[in-house]
């Protein structure tokens, strides 16, 4: 992306290479890939420069959007796209309001992360559990035993969609709530997050 500067101010965005007409000259598109940066610049062209410091997951946050900066720092000239605060997303439900802010009847409930994330570990225990239901149809059709080591592995998937449920549930804001899916890895190089996984069967 390269942005015009007029007078110390951007007048125009360019996103992809094309033909412009510059002091009632027009010039090929060719000249973004053949001009230098400073040629380029000589005609007031910039090619802008992202900073993405404050940009953060949009799992998590909503971003504003980017705005556009031209500034002169020890003689060079530099077109910056930024995003300012990102607002984390509510993590807690809460009832629909109209544009007046004033509730709506019938209450209409927007699910926060907290209840999205419940409902995603419920779908990941159910899908785990559905693989091995037809030992539990078996046995209910033909009476036979279900192997130890399947109902131990349906068992602690149970368990461990408690202790995930739960830990969402506990976190305190957004930011918690993201901590718990965000994997680190130890000194032993061993990758982990804090919500932890679903056992898996062992075959």
């Amino acid at each position: 992306m390269w942005a015009i500067v007029k007078d110390g101010s951007i007048t125009k965005l360019i996103n992809n290479p094309k033909r412009l007409v510059i002091d009632d000259i027009q010039y090929s598109s060719k000249i973004f890939s053949l001009w230098s940066k400073s040629e380029l610049e000589a005609k007031s062209i910039y090619e802008v420069i992202f900073d993405n410091s404050n940009k953060k997951d949009e799992q998590w946050y909503i971003n504003t959007n980017q705005s556009f900066a031209f500034a002169i720092t020890d003689g060079v000239g530099k077109v910056t796209a930024s995003y300012g605060t990102a607002t984390p997303k509510a993590h807690a439900d809460a009832n629909g309001t109209d544009e007046d802010g004033v509730e709506l009847d019938p209450v209409v409930v927007i699910p926060g992360l907290k209840t999205i994330k419940i409902r995603e570990v419920k779908k990941q225990a159910a899908g785990i559990l559905q693989d091995t239901d037809w030992y539990i149809t078996r046995k209910a059709d033909a009476g036979t035993a279900v192997p130890s080591a399947i109902t131990t592995h349906r068992a602690a998937v149970r368990t461990k969609s408690g202790e995930m449920e739960t830990a969402i549930t506990n976190a305190a804001n957004t930011p918690a709530l993201e901590t718990l899916y965000t994997y680190t890895t130890n000194d032993a190089g061993v990758t982990s997050r804090p919500l932890g996984e679903f056992p898996r069967l062992e075959s």
